[in-house]
């Protein structure tokens, strides 16, 4: 018999998965008394663990128990009304848990929004209905006109009414339903309801623009496999300022006309702004998903989305998860960005998620970038992709010269400022001209490093391998990494020599230096450090707009997306500050940044051009960025990956672990990637194990990190290698390890 006793062959149990890093789901007997309210999707209390506490879980499915020798626990409880998660994404989740090594549950407590799991936004009131029988009998009744009145409402009602939607469709005060439920011809039920809705603002609406031939060509690729009602990934390779985001939008119009829904994923909060605006002058029903929101927005937007009310779904990368209950396309814009990569488990990158999830629904998935990732060229060049191209801009605009400065031959940046004599003669002349200028930092702060003149050693955190960043704001040395921070030291505390040198260049120095070489003109500063406050993005983006400001800097928040037409100078501070760091993609990184950031300049009638401060002029990436020649940087990128058998080639996967000694630390990697190595030889499996080695940001928050890598040529090789070897590795408090499958961050 495959249950314990015979009474367990008719009942049922429910597959329950954990916030924890666990790959098997967990059966519970149903009782009887909650077989009606039980389902996939919602969440229950069951006793798990030692001491048997009740633990919340998700139900995954619900099905005849399993053979058992053990008789199977009881749900204790459940504790939503109704699934949070669609059948469609609870299947999507189940992927990602396999695709990304981690637990089903993990996957569902960050998919699902912490506003959704506690109706945040909501409240629960008394909803009123008549009472059984009552509609039947109703010329029986013999009631003062009001009482009638609302009981003529409630029987012709389909869905129970709050006392105030009940009073005004009747015409009438509380009283009137005071009585008749004394009476028992009304009962109230408690329900949830929202409090109020967010004000999205009036937005005018535009009409679509006219599309010029190559826009009507990659439109058309994308509409013939919309037509097709099957998926395909389409790559729209478009150089700035081509008008990508009106082919979205036109697009887009298509799936609308087919009562269909749309998700546009954007990689910067600062772009969400600028395109939930334009999306909202199309489209009647735009919601927006992003990290700034309260828990009652999200869910308000949650809501919508669920009830099929919403035509398009713009936000950042968690917004793949949208419960759309009738999608039609996917739009990644940008997809090169390392942002829809989550570093957190689980840590899944938005892009594969989009795959998986457009496979599944069978809609096309529209990748769009002027600087695509290799993974997504190679995907064409095999032919698994199409490929849709603009490769001129909008109007005939050309793409705006640029300028590459060796900053070794400039006086003013040897002795460290960080606007150049050749920058600085181009801002004076943009803005004589009424034009507005944006510079580009990626870094914040106002010195990245704080440099003591007796011993020679930088300032560094305690905690983290990692020199202080002076804010001079804050009046502070903080730590980007574990936000230590200390007041402005005096001395050094290595070997107390007084007098600490500020080197380097920060947004904030910056910043500075333009309002003292540019004193008559308005400048703003956009970094994580300044956009702190709720809608301050739009705010900044919509004085720029205006004219009010005319130099914006910032990082890379700036770098992307963003449509100024009267900015006729971009200028890089520094080009050099992704290129040299210890990252396989450090060349790809450096092209993308530059050619994105260039082209900010020249969308308008005045032209533009983009002046590029490097110590490096002559390195690869940045000569064919300031070429604008994409298809030069892949033919000189590609082979040099191929060679090093590293991606797009091979999928790497990266294991980090961490503890507070170091020697420890360093034991448990090598016995790592020895039975990984071990499980490999043994199963015949086609995978490389590099490593153990210090990671390069070799401690953090007083932790010692290591790492190895696993490079793969199929995830089924990596599936099956960790899922044989991870079970093998010795149990510890004193290491924690993390794998991070197609890292992007190396660090």
């Amino acid at each position: 018999m495959p249950w314990e006793t015979a009474e367990d062959a008719d009942r049922l149990a429910a597959a329950v998965v954990f916030d924890r890093p666990l790959n098997t789901a967990f059966h519970y007997l149903v009782p009887e008394a909650l077989r009606g309210v039980i389902g996939p999707g919602r969440r229950v209390k069951v006793p798990f663990g030692r001491g048997n506490r009740l633990t919340v879980g998700y139900c995954v499915a619900v099905e005849p128990p399993p053979e058992s020798r053990r008789r199977l626990k009881e749900v204790a409880e459940v504790i939503d009304r109704e699934s949070l998660i669609s059948p469609a994404l609870l299947e999507l989740t189940g992927w990602m848990a396999k695709r990304y090594l981690c637990g089903w549950g993990q996957v569902l407590n960050s998919v699902i929004p912490a506003g959704v799991k506690k109706k945040a936004g909501t409240r629960l009131v008394n909803h009123f209905i008549a009472t059984e029988g009552v509609a039947g009998r109703l010329s029986e009744f013999d009631l003062p006109v009001k009482q009638r009145a609302v009981l003529e409402v409630l029987c012709s009602a389909s869905e129970p009414m709050t006392v105030g939607e009940l009073a005004e469709t009747a015409g009438c005060g509380t009283g009137p339903i005071n009585t008749l439920r004394e009476k028992g011809l009304i009962q109230a039920i408690r329900a949830r309801t929202e409090v109020a809705e967010p004000d999205t603002g009036e937005i005018e609406k535009d009409v679509d623009l006219e599309l010029n031939a190559d826009q009507r060509q990659g439109l058309g690729v994308i509409l013939d496999t919309l037509r097709s009602g099957e998926h395909q990934t389409i790559l729209l390779h478009g150089v700035t300022g081509s008008g990508k985001t009106e082919v979205y939008i036109q697009a887009i119009r298509e799936v609308v006309s087919y009562g269909r829904q749309a998700i546009v994923l954007v990689p910067e909060i600062s772009l969400t702004p600028q395109t939930i605006r334009r999306f909202r002058s199309r489209f009647d029903s735009v919601a927006v998903l992003h990290s700034h929101l309260s828990d009652a927005e999200r869910h308000w937007h949650w809501q919508r989305i669920a009830r099929g009310s919403v035509q398009v779904i713009v936000g950042a990368r968690s917004a793949v998860f949208a419960p759309t209950p009738h999608l039609g396309l996917i739009v990644i814009d940008e997809e090169h960005e390392t942002s829809f990569k989550q570093d957190s488990t689980p840590r899944y990158h938005a892009r594969e998620v989009a795959r998986r999830r457009a496979e599944m629904e069978n809609v096309p998935l529209v990748l769009g970038s002027a600087t695509p990732t290799l993974e997504s060229w190679l995907r064409v060049k095999q032919k698994k992709d199409l490929l849709a191209s603009l490769p001129r801009r909008v109007a005939g605009l050309p793409l705006p010269p640029v300028v590459v400065v060796d900053v070794r031959n400039d006086p003013r940046c040897r002795r460290g400022d960080a606007i150049g004599r050749a920058l600085e003669a181009a801002m004076r002349m943009a803005l004589a001209d009424d034009g507005q200028i944006i510079l580009f930092l990626n870094l914040r702060g106002y010195s990245p490093t704080l440099w003591c003149r007796g011993c020679g050693e930088a300032v560094r955190c305690p905690h983290c391998d990692l020199s202080l960043t002076w804010h001079r704001d804050r009046q502070t040395a903080l730590c980007h990494s574990c936000d230590y921070e200390i007041p402005q030291p005096k001395t050094c505390p290595v070997c107390g020599t007084p007098g600490i040198r500020y080197l380097g260049i920060g947004t904030q120095r910056l910043e500075k230096e333009v309002q003292a070489r540019f004193p008559e003109h308005a400048c703003l500063r956009m970094d994580s450090d300044s956009m702190r406050k709720p809608g301050s993005h739009d705010v900044a983006l919509e004085s720029f707009r205006k004219g009010e400001v005319q130099i914006l800097v910032g990082t890379q928040m700036i770098a992307k997306g963003l449509d100024f037409p009267n900015v006729t100078l971009v200028g890089v501070i520094d080009a050099d500050t992704v290129l040299h760091q210890p990252d396989l993609r450090a060349s790809e990184r450096t092209f993308q940044l530059i050619s994105q950031v260039a082209g900010r300049t020249g969308r308008g009638s005045k032209g533009g051009r983009v002046l590029v401060q490097s110590s490096a002029p002559t390195e690869p990436a940045i000569l064919k960025a300031a070429a604008h020649d994409y298809l030069g940087f892949v033919e000189i990128e590609m082979p040099h990956r191929r060679q090093m058998q590293a991606p797009p080639f091979r999928h790497l996967t990266r294991v980090i672990l961490r503890g507070p000694v170091e020697e420890t630390v360093k034991e448990y990697a090598r016995t790592m990637a020895k039975l990984l190595r071990e499980t490999c030889q043994e199963a015949d499996l086609p995978a490389r194990i590099l490593g153990p080695a210090p990671a390069p940001l070799t401690r953090v928050k007083n932790n010692f990190r290591y790492h190895l890598q696993i490079s793969v040529e199929t995830f089924e090789t990596i599936h099956e290698c960790w899922t044989r070897t991870v079970e093998k590795f010795p149990r510890t408090s004193d290491v924690e390890f993390v794998i991070d499958v197609d890292a992007v961050n190396m660090r």
